[in-house]
């Protein structure tokens, strides 16, 4: 592996409430994926994020998910008319776009957080949906996708640019899904046992799960979430084990 990519999640905090350190992750990560007021954010800190991340030179996506600023995004939400979820996206990662724009910058990746990500892993249809709305806005957009995933399958179908991401402070179930945040341990917080972690999958090209299980995959970003206690800390350590393994870190485009 010559290059990698490192993602962070951010852009969530809400007026005067304050969700992790995203100045100092940006110093850190080349890609940030910023909430789009839907689970987090507002429009002052969609554009405080977005002007950062490009005076630190890093690359900007959009990070729609539920309409649940209580939840945080992270509870299921029954679909029952998948044109509204389509244009929910679209409106999302539209609102993203104009801040950006207004900021000099792009966005050019698209992620999907909490319930709404899991949802279309999972359902074909849902996935179907997620991939349709992004497409529709710009094809050549980046589709930034958990392996082994029904979104992953329908970007690869649609024909979109896929790139496929790894947890740093998340767990691995033996299907290659995320283990969920109710099981105790399921979210890693020891910054240096999570970096480790991280090269142990690189160096073998696969996803290292609970059990002990491997499942080979391509790896083209790894994620530290912006609300992960401890994530200034992981991302900095993750960093500096990459770099000193010659791997070169680059933004998303």
């Amino acid at each position: 592996m010559e290059q990698i990519d490192i993602n962070s999640d951010m852009g969530e905090s809400f007026g005067t409430y304050k969700m992790g350190d995203d100045e100092a992750l940006l110093k850190v990560v080349s890609s940030a994926n910023v909430a789009c007021g839907f689970h987090a954010g507002d429009p002052m800190v969609m554009d405080r994020t977005v002007r950062n991340a490009l005076a630190e030179g890093v690359s900007v996506g959009a990070h729609p998910g539920f309409m649940d600023i209580q939840g945080f995004g992270r509870r299921q939400i029954q679909i029952d008319n998948f044109v509204e979820l389509e244009k929910m996206v679209v409106y999302q990662i539209g609102a993203l776009m104009a801040i950006a724009r207004a900021c000099g910058h792009k966005v050019t990746h698209v992620k999907f957080h909490g319930a709404l990500a899991h949802m279309g892993f999972a359902d074909k249809e849902i996935a179907q949906t997620l991939v349709r709305a992004v497409k529709s806005i710009d094809p050549e957009m980046l589709f930034l996708a958990l392996p082994h995933t029904q979104t992953e399958a329908a970007a690869e179908r649609a024909g979109l640019r896929v790139a496929r991401e790894i947890f740093a402070d998340r767990v691995y179930t033996d299907n290659g899904m995320l283990q969920s945040r109710t099981i105790e341990g399921a979210v890693i917080k020891d910054a240096e046992l999570a970096a480790s972690r991280v090269m142990q999958m690189l160096e073998e090209g696969a996803l290292v799960c609970a059990s002990g299980k491997r499942i080979p995959t391509r790896i083209d970003s790894v994620c530290v979430h912006g609300d992960t206690p401890g994530a200034v800390a992981m991302a900095m350590a993750l960093r500096e084990k990459i770099e000193a393994a010659g791997i070169k870190i680059v933004p998303m485009y």
